[in-house]
């Protein structure tokens, strides 16, 4: 059930599915023609790292504009860089849909670009630390490009490579929420384009029944039916995303929400290095009605790094998730329960306290620490053209987080709405909130001026932080999405004497 952060869901939950057929033909025609610049233009129109002193609201666009006429060169690109934006957004979005409808059997080729402009006006905030979110106006912007290529290999066996080209920063260098605006935004950004390999994997499905069931819409899988019983097994590099805690209304940054709280359970510390990925396995049994996953996958070997831990045996992370999938009045819905267990070099907040506030990289002495995690994760149709979702996280806070966010408990729920009920069947609208707190440890360590990777103002006046955002997502043509998006991000970073923070962004995906 690959479903992810990174393009899974091509379609908009709410939205129509992604076309096929002479639709699909449309869509390559159409991203022909206006989807080979859309790369560049994200690239070569606006500067990746600029702090703007406009008024925020309403003039995010007329901020984009300033950034385009008054940078004389436009994300510090050398020539050589210039002309890998240039060669990658052509190689993405022009030869391969020019292709795509000849390519042999048992081959798979799909692309898609997404660029977020995303900024905030100056708000309320006596004092600031070295976490902070920026007080004063701000705009940031990312750009990705990705190629997934497939290739059968033998009887219910596939390889899956997903190499993609990604620039641009988050506001405040990803730092100062831990309910971040934009899923988009690693946290290690760059100016120039940077060329990553975000998954590798096989994957084995074994048939355990003759009857068929519709493939989902997934990126990462060959467009044909998949066995209604089935076990599925999935090794290599991978997003966790891609497997665990899916919600058919909020997961995928480049199609609906955009905020980091929505995107996946802001208290389940998933393995991944600082671009969202890591190396493992996972095992999973699927029937229509239940589900089951188990993963075993590599851990951070620092705090918020991009290396993993080489010692699976010291550093790993277990995940084990249950799905109930039913029907209410003839709606569909589902109900995810998933508990896992982090070993990492990280350390207890009370360790800390107790000695050296600035050794949180890693344990210097070697050892190792654990954090139990819960999710409860819920999606339901309430009628055509309307789903709601929720999600409930906890752990255990006593040790650090390490690689995903900073909250120890935290809740969500929200709505959309497709837009086929106003004639619109491509649009969509979200609207959803998040409130996430601390541990006691954690509190008193921010308090006492220590330092995570996402939060650490300097001093704490601790309140739950809180997040809501609300987009519409406008259907262009097919395979083209241009959304507007609008969050309010009250006590940053949990801290009362900051904020609230408006945020506006501007998102335009395309795909194939």
């Amino acid at each position: 059930m690959m479903a992810g952060v990174d393009g899974p869901a091509c379609a908009m939950a709410g939205g129509a599915a992604m076309a096929t057929g002479k639709a699909a033909a449309e869509r390559r025609a159409v991203l022909r023609v206006t989807l080979g610049i859309a790369p560049m233009w994200g690239c070569l129109g606006f500067r990746a790292s600029t702090a703007c002193d406009l008024p925020m609201i309403p003039s995010l666009p007329f901020m984009c504009l300033k950034n385009l006429y008054k940078t004389s060169s436009p994300l510090h690109l050398d020539r050589s860089s210039y002309v890998l934006a240039v060669a990658c957004s052509l190689t993405l979005f022009a030869a391969p849909v020019a292709a795509e409808p000849d390519l042999p059997a048992g081959w798979l080729l799909r692309g898609q670009a997404t660029f977020i402009e995303q900024g905030h006006p100056g708000f309320p905030s006596p004092y600031r630390g070295e976490n902070s979110m920026q007080a004063k106006a701000m705009q940031r912007n990312t750009l990705s490009a990705d190629m997934v290529l497939g290739r059968t290999l033998w009887e219910g066996a596939e390889l899956i490579l997903n190499p993609q080209v990604s620039r641009g920063f988050g506001l405040s260098g990803t730092r100062g929420a831990a309910a971040f605006p934009n899923g988009e935004a690693f946290r290690t950004g760059s100016e120039g384009p940077a060329l990553y390999l975000t998954r590798a994997f096989i994957r084995q499905t074994v048939a355990l029944s003759g009857e068929g069931d519709v493939a989902e819409d997934d990126p990462y899988r060959f467009a044909r039916p998949l066995p209604r019983e089935r076990l599925t097994i999935t090794a290599g590099k991978i997003a966790v995303f891609d497997i665990f805690d899916d919600n058919r209304y909020a997961h995928d940054p480049r199609t609906q929400f955009l905020n980091w709280a929505f995107v996946s359970a802001g208290a389940f510390d998933f393995a991944n290095d600082a671009k969202g990925y890591t190396n493992g396995i996972a095992l999973e049994w699927d029937n229509g009605g239940w589900g089951l996953r188990a993963g075993a996958m590599q851990v951070a070997k620092r705090i918020n790094t991009l290396s993993l831990d080489p010692k699976p045996l010291r550093g790993h992370q277990i995940l084990l998730q249950a799905d109930r999938f039913f029907d209410w009045g003839g709606h569909p819905g589902a109900l995810r329960l998933l508990g896992g267990w982090s070993q990492t070099r990280s350390q207890s907040y009370a360790a800390l306290l107790g000695g050296d506030l600035g050794q949180t990289e890693t344990n210097l002495r070697g050892g190792t620490a654990g954090k139990l995690m819960l999710v409860v994760n819920g999606e339901q149709e309430l009628a055509t053209n309307l789903g709601g979702f929720t999600r409930l996280s906890w752990n255990d806070g006593r040790t650090q987080q390490w690689m995903y966010t900073e909250m120890d408990w935290a809740a969500s729920a929200g709505l959309v709405w497709g837009g086929a009920g106003w004639g619109r069947a491509a649009d969509a609208v979200g609207l959803a909130a998040n409130i996430g707190g601390l541990s006691g440890p954690h509190r008193r360590f921010l308090a006492a001026g220590g330092l995570g990777f996402i939060a650490g103002d300097g001093r704490l006046r601790y309140r739950p932080e809180l997040a809501a955002e609300a987009y519409y997502a406008w259907g262009l043509a097919p395979g083209t999405v241009l959304t507007a998006d609008a969050q309010l991000i009250a006590n940053p970073a949990h801290n009362a004497d900051r904020g609230p923070v408006p945020v506006l962004a501007l998102r335009l995906r395309g795909s194939f």
